[in-house]
């Protein structure tokens, strides 16, 4: 007979070093990654891992980096799951997710011609950077689409201003802590929602922030993509 799941109470420190554990690897971040997306320090992750107790501001900032609707979830009782339940949590983050590579992005150059080779792109810091990072994030964000719409108008000599210019914001952000990871991924797009219209083969290129010297070898990304330029 399955287990029957136990009645809500709070977790005990073994039960969520378990919980932050399992949460952190099904989404393949280093404990690092987690404290650099929640806010706290690798310590005080490895501190709540190793079960010691932790306080109502760590729980709320690590739901926060799960992207918990409930910020409050970690500090309510919890009903514990019953190792069917977690496996079929894993099963469902695995089904909804797939595992690209993280490969590092360092040239402008080598951006541009991403960029060339692919239609859309997925780009998103892996964690919460300071504002005049986030700006720099953005301008090669917004320089690289721009340069998408209008690539084959350039010469080959004119794309030396396009490097250039990526490779300034690759180096502001270095300069700032934060590296880029790329991956590029095959997808099947559709354009609207008749049956028999048949999907577009399609390339997505990922261009992800980490914090410098942080850079995991892999991350997680949902399966199904909203389109964008």
């Amino acid at each position: 007979m399955p287990e029957q799941a136990q009645q809500p109470r709070l977790l005990t420190p073994d039960e969520l070093a378990a919980f932050v554990k399992l949460y952190r690897q099904l989404r393949q971040w280093s404990q690092e990654q987690l404290a650099d997306i929640s806010g706290l320090s690798a310590r005080t992750i490895q501190r709540v891992e190793r079960g010691d107790p932790s306080d109502l501001d760590t729980r709320r900032a690590i739901a926060r980096a799960f992207e918990f609707e409930d910020i409050d979830v970690l500090n309510k009782p919890y009903s514990i799951p019953t190792d069917e339940e977690l496996a079929a949590e894993k099963e469902k983050f695995e089904r909804e997710h797939v595992t690209l590579e993280a490969l590092p992005l360092t040239t402008g150059k080598q951006l541009a011609q991403l960029v060339e080779t692919t239609s859309m792109d997925m780009s998103t810091p892996a964690f919460e950077m300071g504002r005049e990072a986030d700006e720099e994030f953005a301008a090669l964000i917004d320089y690289f689409r721009d340069y998408r719409d209008c690539a084959d108008l350039y010469s080959e000599v004119q794309k030396f201003e396009v490097y250039d210019e990526l490779q300034g914001h690759v180096d502001g952000l270095k300069a700032l802590g934060v590296s880029l990871c790329y991956s590029t991924r095959k997808l099947q797009v559709k354009v609207n929602d008749d049956p028999a219209v048949k999907p577009l083969p399609t390339t997505a290129l990922y261009v992800i922030a980490f914090p410098l010297g942080k850079e995991p070898k892999t991350f997680a990304t949902p399966r199904a993509v909203g389109i964008g330029r």
